[in-house]
């Protein structure tokens, strides 16, 4: 992949229409290859009376081999690819911007989609894994009072394939194989429950991106009927909940789309998770300032995850421009994960990763910034 500022299908006629289903990926029109899920295509392709295996294919074409048209798809007929070009056009996201840091090498990608939307991704890179953070929305309903990513609203939910998209082009730019994929960026990956699991199960394909299931990571805000949803998928995907606060007053002020979901409900969907799966959920704690990072906060985080078969990731607030926000003092982050660890619940402290490029946690805001 280069940077090279060339848009792939300048006026797109596809429409991407959702049925009544919140985060239902089904698509009507000629919309892109590139947006849909597995299924999608294979339907595309049963009502054009194709057998099934053009969906593996297709797929090995584009997330295998990096095809961005139809032309040189040898294996299919060429009357075929003629009506595959009208009917299920390829369209790369086109790269608007890229941003490298110069502390730890991580990227932040800015994406202009087919419709014109824009998306933003992060490639965190380290000597043994490529973890690529993706975005399941453009924007966000959530409003977490410290996270950037809401402040402009929530332009649309994304198909399988955008997610997919953004995972493969991250990996492609970095020259290197994506080890782990994570829907830790723009948007609530359960407002979109069945396009985000679309997209999960297509990076997982042994077709596409062919990432393990444990190496797939889908973060929420704690939407109860999500949690339980995923409890009964038959992938290994692994989960992560942002608490941010295990007292309710608290957390209804920091994660404001929640208040109709108690803490209490949360905590028995997550037990139902761990005694269904056998896997350890994630808790994803934001420590601010004088807001969650008190003694009765950390008393009230501990008696949340006792008896909770879990993890807690402490990640101190990163600074955006549209909250003004104190960051813990340098002590109380590690003071949290040690007294967590103490009480039996194993924890630690994020290593923050590309702040200074506003790619860290909740700085994700679509900004368009120099390429280098």
């Amino acid at each position: 992949m280069t940077n090279t500022r060339r848009r792939l299908g300048n006026s797109p006629e596809q429409s991407l229409v959702r049925d009544p289903h919140p985060g239902s990926t089904a698509m009507t029109g000629r919309a892109p290859l590139t947006v849909l899920g597995r299924s999608e295509i294979e339907r595309v392709l049963a009502a054009l009376g194709e057998p099934s295996y053009r969906t593996a294919q297709l797929l090995r074409w584009v997330y295998q081999r990096g095809a961005n048209d139809y032309a040189g798809m040898t294996d299919l007929p060429s009357s075929l690819r003629n009506v595959l070009a009208n009917e299920m056009p390829i369209v790369l996201p086109r790269l608007a911007a890229r941003e490298t840091s110069s502390v730890d090498g991580t990227r932040r990608y800015l994406w202009e989609l087919y419709d014109g939307v824009t998306v933003e991704s992060v490639g965190l890179p380290t000597k043994e894994r490529l973890t690529v953070c993706f975005s399941t929305q453009a924007g966000c309903a959530m409003g977490c009072s410290f996270c950037a990513t809401g402040a402009s609203g929530l332009k649309r939910s994304l198909g399988a394939g955008e997610m997919a998209m953004q995972v493969m082009l991250v990996g492609a730019d970095l020259g290197r194989s994506v080890t782990n994929a994570v829907a830790m960026g723009q948007g609530e990956p359960f407002a979109a429950y069945d396009a985000t699991l679309a997209g999960l199960r297509l990076m997982n394909d042994a077709d596409a991106l062919g990432i393990g299931a444990r190496h797939l990571t889908v973060s929420t805000c704690g939407i109860v009927a999500g949690i339980n949803r995923l409890s009964a998928e038959p992938e290994q995907f692994t989960l992560a909940v942002s608490i941010h606060s295990a007292i309710q007053t608290t957390r209804d002020h920091l994660v404001p789309a929640m208040r109709k979901q108690p803490l209490s409900e949360l905590r028995s969907a997550l037990q139902r998770y761990i005694a269904i799966t056998g896997r350890r959920p994630s808790l994803e704690y934001a420590l601010i300032g004088g807001v969650n990072d008190s003694a009765a906060e950390l008393d009230a985080l501990i008696s949340f995850c006792r008896g909770l078969h879990c993890h807690v990731n402490i990640i101190p607030v990163n600074p955006t421009p549209v909250a003004t926000l104190a960051r813990p003092s340098g002590t109380r982050a590690r003071e949290f994960a040690s007294a967590l660890t103490r009480s039996g619940t194993e924890a630690s402290v994020r290593i923050e990763r590309g702040a200074d490029i506003e790619a860290a946690c909740g700085q994700l805001t679509q900004r368009r910034a120099a390429d280098r």
